[in-house]
Order: structure tokens, then C-alpha cells, then sequence
């Protein structure tokens, strides 16, 4: 490892993408949208600027997620989104090649991993190493994943959820289901066609998750003006979404991320088990901010569940402090090739 070489850890996520430098801190969080022109198939824009542009481009501009259910799906615009995140994290003035942590979910195949380091280092990176999305998660949450402990991790991100447990570094039982917070803005969408007879885009779905959402039903419920397309008459109008329809309408998919819990929890050795009923279970990831949702895995689980601190930005943490004891985290790191 050179001195002189900045170390930067990266969350590369279906939805979002983080980057953190070691005594700095979260230097960005940007959506992981490219925009890239269909005439001469130039890139346009990427991240917050390109976000901006999704749903409302032109004909000859497509606004790209390059990543679906957390591994790349198109590979040239997820080195050039790569490039452009590094090279905006570190400054221009800077000549020194990084050496770069990327995560991966836990369910990743070899290919796939080959496929993210790869671009990484076509991305500008000197050297490339990934780590599981739940053990970054896990040391992002504070979690002492080192010890003879069983911890148990829930990372709900965009893409996918990711539940695993971890005792002495590395991971015991976990799965990873495709079912995360993309899914839950599609079903919300898809009920607001269904009740409202209105068309709505990702980003409104994504406004009354935020905005009314929850995982179960409230007492005093939560109202939100929505605005889309009628598909009766094509033209604009607005309805009302309250929480405990909106409630009903996620439930398939709530289901399906409790039933990867269970699913890890069936696996789990009981002295483990034991465990993790004595900590509870850590949630993180950006979508686990559904309001109730660590009541929700009580209820479906019997396990108590916490949201950690920042849960958006536990894995992004995590790979900084990996970046920063480097060989404290040997094993659990994959190796660059």
C-alpha cells in the first residue's frame, strides 16, 4: 500500500450510491442514475443531475439505473458512473490512484463480484477489494462483528434486502431477496393506478412512502395530497393516499423481506439463536426508515428489532472503517481478483 494512496469505500447501491473517505466522512451520496443520450450514446449526466432528469427527458435522452437488485446490470455506464464518483470524491487536483472498498450483497455470485472489481479498477482505482453488504452494515452499526457473538443484520436497501447473521467476522446464515424499496414504490404505484384510476411516477411513489407510508397500521392516520395523470381523461388530477391503505397495498412485499428474516433465523445455529434474541435484530439500509418497520419484524418474529443509527449509512460507514483497519478485516475482505 503507497502512502501517498487515498483510500476511498464505496456503497454501490441500486438506488443510491455513497462514498466515504476515511477521516472525512460521507463526501457523497448521489442517486446511481446515468443519463446518457440515445443518438451518439454519449454520457449526459450522472447522479443528482441525471435523477432530476428521470421521467421527464426527451425523447433522444434515457435516464439509466445501472444497477438492478444491487449487482451491475450494465456494465460501461456503471465504470463511467464509477469514474465520475471517484474523480468528484477526490477532487481534481488529486494524481494518486485509490485504492477503493467496494460492497456487494451477500447473495453475489463470482461473476458478479468479478464484474464490480473490475470496474472499479477500470473506474481509475489502483486496487479493488469487495465486501459484503451485511458485514459492512454490521461494522457501520457499531457492532462488535469479531466476537464469539451472533449478531443478526437486516439491510433493506432499494434493490435488495439482505439479512444475515454474523458471529467472529464472518457470516453464518443469510440470504438476499430482491425484494426491497423499489419494490415497495412499485406496489404503491401500482394501487394508485388500481384505486385512483391514476398514473404516477417513481418518484411520487417513492414521496407517499415517505411521506404517509408505514408497516403497520396506525391509529391516527396520515393524509398526503397525490398528483399524477388520470387514465381516463389524460389529464392531471389529484387524490387522496392515507397511511393505512398504503399499509395494505405494501403488504406483499413486507412480507417478503419478514419472510427472508425468518428464512435466516431457521438457519441459524440456537446457540447463535440465543443471541440474537438477547441483542435483537439491526436494521439498516435506507428503505428499514419505513415507519414501524422494526415493529413489524417483532410482531411476524418475536425478536425485537432496532433501526441503528443512520441507517442509510451504515454500509458506507462500515467500508470506511475497513478502509481504516484494513488488516483487522483481512478475512471478511475478498481479495481484489
Amino acid at each position: 500500500m503507497s502512502f501517498f494512496a487515498p483510500k476511498l469505500g464505496i456503497d454501490l447501491g441500486t438506488t443510491n450510491t455513497l462514498v466515504y473517505l476515511p477521516g472525512r466522512g460521507v463526501v457523497l451520496n448521489e442517486p446511481s442514475v446515468v443519463a446518457v443520450s440515445v443518438t451518439d450514446n454519449k454520457i449526459l449526466a450522472v447522479g443528482l443531475e441525471a435523477k432530476n432528469m428521470v421521467g421527464k427527458t426527451p425523447d433522444n435522452i434515457v435516464a439509466y439505473r445501472p444497477m438492478r437488485d444491487g449487482v451491475i446490470a450494465d456494465y460501461r455506464v456503471t465504470e463511467a458512473m464509477l469514474r465520475y464518483f471517484i474523480g468528484k470524491s477526490l477532487g481534481r487536483f488529486n494524481i494518486w490512484k485509490p485504492e477503493v472498498i467496494v460492497s456487494v450483497p451477500a447473495g453475489v455470485t463470482s461473476t458478479e463480484r468479478r464484474a464490480v472489481i473490475e470496474a472499479a479498477l477500470r473506474a481509475g482505482a489502483k486496487n479493488a477489494y469487495v465486501v459484503k453488504e451485511p458485514i459492512l452494515a454490521a461494522i457501520g452499526a457499531g457492532i462488535p462483528i469479531q466476537e464469539a457473538v451472533g449478531h443478526m443484520i437486516v439491510d433493506i436497501g432499494g434493490g435488495t434486502t439482505d439479512a444475515a447473521v454474523i458471529s467472529l467476522g464472518g457470516i453464518v446464515a443469510s440470504t438476499s431477496v430482491k425484494c426491497a424499496g423499489n419494490r415497495i414504490d412499485a406496489a404503491i404505484a401500482d394501487y394508485v393506478k388500481k384505486t385512483f384510476n391514476l398514473a404516477i411516477g417513481d418518484r411520487m411513489a417513492e414521496e407517499i412512502k415517505i411521506q404517509v407510508g408505514s408497516a403497520v397500521p396506525l391509529e391516527e392516520e396520515l393524509l398526503m395530497v397525490v398528483k399524477g395523470r388520470d387514465f381516463v381523461t389524460g389529464l392531471p388530477r389529484t387524490a387522496e393516499a392515507r397511511t393505512n391503505e398504503i399499509v395494505k397495498a405494501i403488504a406483499k412485499e413486507l412480507r417478503e423481506v419478514v419472510k427472508a428474516i425468518k428464512d435466516v433465523l431457521q438457519e441459524t445455529p440456537p446457540e447463535l439463536a440465543a443471541d440474537i434474541i438477547d441483542q435483537g435484530i439491526i436494521m439498516t439500509g435506507g428503505s428499514s426508515q419505513l415507519r414501524n418497520f422494526p415493529d413489524l419484524v417483532f410482531r411476524r418474529t418475536g425478536v425485537k428489532a432496532v433501526l441503528a443509527k443512520d441507517p442509510l449509512y451504515c454500509v458506507a460507514k462500515g467500508t470506511g472503517i475497513a478502509l481504516e483497519h484494513l488488516d483487522t478485516y483481512k478475512k471478511t475482505i475478498l481479495a481484489k481478483r
